[in-house]
């Protein structure tokens, strides 16, 4: 295969996995008229559309879509050969771009980072912390790791562990406002959520065996999860939280998880999520495999 159909292959996956020929030419360093020529240089060779585009869509062809599926393929065997005949280096090395919520930032990865930098000394973490989902084509992100629900993604996930969000609340703010004994007395109290959410808060819970999602509103939020904890822990109100933010909360004291007999799974999980390739960068695979043999739940 001459480097002209690789390179064109290449630029044709990032392009169907960015959505744009804009984030698509930001990630590979080149211009987006250079990538949209490249395309329509592919489309003539093939004698097919590939990508159906208007100002208000961007949509891969079924013919596309197969290009797509077997050119992921060839490409990712083309790394596998280069990594078998020595053409990447044995050891994990350059710059790891993470990105991660803020509890399980400061909770249980940053404890863990010096015994990983210490396995890998040729690499450098380069760790960004936000509860805001981000998109990491757009940022340039190797690796992003969120708990909850996933939506529907261009991405690869894998299963970290499983940690339950708790409704907490002060003994404080419990004795001023009463404890609430179902889902549905959350509409009489002061909950707090995230303030990213584009849409009315709703927390789920299994009710009746069935997940069901019951709205919330309150008179404060916050763009992250340890902004929530604090005001929680004022008595400013009751929040959802992830158990391992707020265990130590519980155990002693500070704060009370309430709802138990109506908890839902549906959010429990906790997942890294990564570019969708078959063959990982191996600083990548490295902090996979790290983190999957050294995390802590509980």
């Amino acid at each position: 295969m001459d480097s002209n159909r690789s390179g064109e292959m290449e630029v044709f996956v990032q392009v169907v996995q960015s959505g744009s020929f804009a984030a698509a030419a930001r990630r590979l360093e080149m211009t987006p008229s250079a990538v949209a020529k490249l395309i329509q240089r592919l489309e003539a060779r093939l004698g097919a559309r590939l990508i159906n585009r208007t100002t208000r869509s961007f949509q891969p062809t079924a013919e596309g879509r197969l290009f797509f599926d077997r050119a992921q393929e060839i490409l990712a065997d083309l790394e596998d050969a280069e990594s078998a005949v020595g053409l990447e280096a044995s050891e994990p090395q350059g710059v790891l771009k993470l990105n991660v919520s803020v509890p399980f930032g400061r909770r249980l990865l940053l404890p863990l980072l010096p015994e990983f930098l210490a396995l890998h000394p040729r690499m450098r973490v380069d760790l960004t912390l936000t509860d805001e989902l981000i998109d990491p084509f757009e940022q340039h992100t190797d690796l992003v790791i969120r708990h909850g629900a996933l939506a529907d993604s261009r991405l690869i996930a894998r299963y970290l562990g499983r940690s339950p969000q708790l409704i907490v609340a002060s003994p404080d703010y419990l004795a001023r406002r009463g404890v609430p004994r179902t889902p549905s007395e959350l509409i009489t109290h002061d909950c707090i959520d995230f303030n990213f959410r584009r849409q009315l808060s709703e927390w789920r819970f299994t009710i009746d065996g069935e997940q069901r999602a019951v709205p919330v509103a309150g008179s404060l939020s916050a763009g992250d999860g340890e902004t929530l904890r604090e005001l929680t822990l004022a008595g400013v109100g009751i929040s959802r939280l992830t158990r391992f933010h707020v265990l130590d909360d519980i155990r002693r004291g500070a704060l009370v998880s309430l709802l138990e007999p109506f908890a839902s799974e549906d959010s429990d999980a906790i997942h890294a999520l990564y570019h969708d390739r078959r063959h990982l960068a191996s600083r990548t695979r490295a902090m996979l495999d790290f983190l999957t043999a050294r995390l802590r739940l509980d």
